[in-house]
């Protein structure tokens, strides 16, 4: 999907998790369609190695340090975003952690709920204070998982916390539809991204095979038979924050090659 020049125009989005992989092909596709960006990550580094990718499209920009695990410094940043770049227009939550969970001392549990959900939700409430006064259009967005829809054995957090987002979506936006304000999420399968070649690399280690071998199998559960690239994501991210996405709310919208049709 070849970008549209002038499709966000002047327009402020704020991206969580900008630091890398989705959410840094986000920012690019957004700043080659004209958006002014607020970057958010844990890891300053990484954003300042997007923001310049950001400044060759000639974008205003905006970076912040934000844990989205923190109500205090969540709030806080979307506060200097708004100061910085003036009211939001769209928000893209796609900071996250995944990975496995499995009982004992180190069950990583409550972290994954307290980053993929407790984090997005404290994120669309500090932007809802920000959003753009109306008839501008708005939007909130969520990256939830495939793993939304289904489980998966040792991945009870991840799962749980990805399923979490598509219930926090539809309540949320049946709370702002009045506002015109719309709420939605994508829900990606397998992404050719750090966090997704983490995942097969764990899934070897389980299965007892080369990693070559994981790739294929966990391949073979997708009958288009190939991951998704982070720039297609952003392709679809792009067209849920348009105009042409008008009336779309509530909803998870799956990109997954086949591998869960609902």
């Amino acid at each position: 999907m070849q970008a549209i020049p002038d499709r966000h125009r002047d327009r402020h989005v704020v991206i969580t998790g900008a630091g890398s992989g989705i959410g840094r092909a986000i920012a690019l596709r957004l700043a080659a369609e004209g958006a002014q960006l607020t970057l958010l990550a844990r890891r300053l580094e990484k954003l300042e190695e997007t923001a310049a990718q950001v400044q060759a499209h000639g974008a205003r920009f905006h970076v912040g340090s934000c844990d989205i695990r923190q109500s205090e410094q969540v709030h806080a940043c979307f506060d200097q975003a708004a100061k910085a770049l003036g009211p939001i227009h769209g928000l893209v939550a796609n900071s996250g952690i995944g990975g496995p969970n499995r009982p004992g001392p180190e069950d990583r549990f409550y972290d994954l709920i307290q980053t993929n959900l407790i984090g997005t939700y404290e994120t669309m409430r500090a932007a809802q204070k920000h959003l753009a006064d109306p008839p501008e259009p708005r939007h909130l967005l969520a990256v939830s998982s495939v793993l939304g829809r289904f489980g998966v054995p040792g991945y009870t957090g991840y799962c749980a916390s990805k399923t979490g987002l598509l219930g926090l979506v539809r309540s949320l936006a049946l709370e702002l539809a009045p506002q015109h304000v719309q709420v939605n999420a994508v829900c990606p399968g397998w992404v050719d991204t750090e966090m997704a070649q983490a995942g097969i690399e764990d899934m070897a280690r389980v299965m007892g095979m080369p990693f070559e071998l994981a790739h294929q199998t966990a391949m073979q559960m997708v009958p288009m038979g190939r991951m998704n690239t982070p720039e297609e994501v952003a392709g679809l991210v792009s067209y849920l924050l348009s105009p042409d996405a008008a009336g779309i709310t509530g909803q998870g919208l799956d990109m997954n090659g086949g591998s869960w049709m609902g």
